[in-house]
């Protein structure tokens, strides 16, 4: 009795010596979305905080020593791919054990640019999913033929995909609050399905409105609610138009007559201004990256209330 006495007490020895044996979750993520994701799903079992700062650009960051840190104190960290974050790919290969790149879970439904057709897309198939909207154009030939649209959070549908594969690996690491995070991630479907009947009411009166935008990364949250771009100038946030591609903007912005173009944050790119001078054109700015949104259906709604604001004025 006193042997099985002393084992217990050793045992509970090294419980309490040792509080990170089942401490909540320290995460981080590489980008503002998916850390609206995963702080919705911990609720309070965990932490997380987002690597990018607020205005930084997920397509070309320098990482810092400090940032290097972070991922090395943290037991899970998030990242959408080397398709959005390149200069993740090394840091990430050094922690396999930690980093999840969000691109690979199974399930998702990904869009690709093509050459052949306006867009290719994947999904699971055997899921049962609407897409309720055009093919989505292809309009420059920067983006490599079959490349992949790394903008996957701005669909409510990949975004509970990502939710469930968090939902898994919190309880992994945290095992007494495994049915919490599953509460928190039925809890959080039940939101999107309110948010995506809210926004397929809001946003179906807009589907034949004319709009262009800067940067082609829009193209999920399209697809999920009927909407298509007239035009695109620049597939990519690091190459410029070039001349002729600006000319033909030019045209198109004349030929749809009133229109909107949608700019992302921090401020609308010198050259709108110059194509749409003396056109009824009205610019708007959309946030895919939700930098002042306080959830991930903020996100979703903030952008979905700008696009109704300057398309329902047309």
């Amino acid at each position: 009795m006193r042997r099985f006495l002393c084992g217990m007490c050793c045992v509970m020895g090294w419980l309490v010596a040792s509080p990170s044996v089942w401490a909540a979750p320290q995460v981080l993520t590489s980008i503002q979305p998916l850390q609206l994701i995963a702080q919705r799903i911990l609720d309070g079992q965990g932490e997380s905080s987002v690597l990018l700062p607020p205005g930084a650009s997920p397509h070309a960051f320098s990482l810092r020593p400090s940032d290097n840190r972070r991922l090395a104190n943290a037991d899970a960290f998030f990242w959408i791919g080397p398709d959005m974050e390149n200069f993740l790919v090394k840091l990430a290969a050094r922690t396999p054990g930690q980093s999840h790149a969000m691109q690979g879970v199974p399930g998702l439904e990904l869009l690709h640019y093509g050459s052949d057709h306006d867009h290719d897309h994947d999904h699971d198939h055997d899921h049962d999913h609407d897409h309720g909207a055009a093919a989505l154009k292809q309009h420059d030939p920067h983006h490599p033929s079959g490349g992949l649209d790394a903008h996957l959070w701005l669909s409510s549908h990949n975004a509970r995909v990502m939710a469930a594969y968090m939902a898994q690996e919190f309880a992994r690491l945290h095992p007494p609050a495994a049915a919490h995070y599953q509460a928190s991630l039925q809890a959080f479907n039940q939101e999107l399905d309110v948010l995506d009947v809210e926004l397929q009411a809001l946003l179906q009166p807009l589907h034949n409105k004319p709009f262009f935008v800067f940067h082609e990364a829009f193209n999920y949250f399209e697809q999920a609610y009927g909407l298509e771009h007239t035009g695109v100038f620049a597939l990519s946030a690091e190459v410029q138009p070039g001349a002729r591609h600006v000319q033909q903007m030019r045209q198109a912005l004349e030929q749809a007559g009133a229109s909107c173009i949608f700019t992302e944050p921090p401020a609308p790119p010198r050259l709108a201004h110059s194509l749409t001078k003396g056109l009824p054109v009205r610019l708007q700015q959309l946030d895919p990256l939700g930098s002042q949104a306080g959830s991930y259906p903020e996100l979703l709604r903030s952008m979905a209330s700008a696009m109704h604001q300057c398309l329902s004025g047309l």
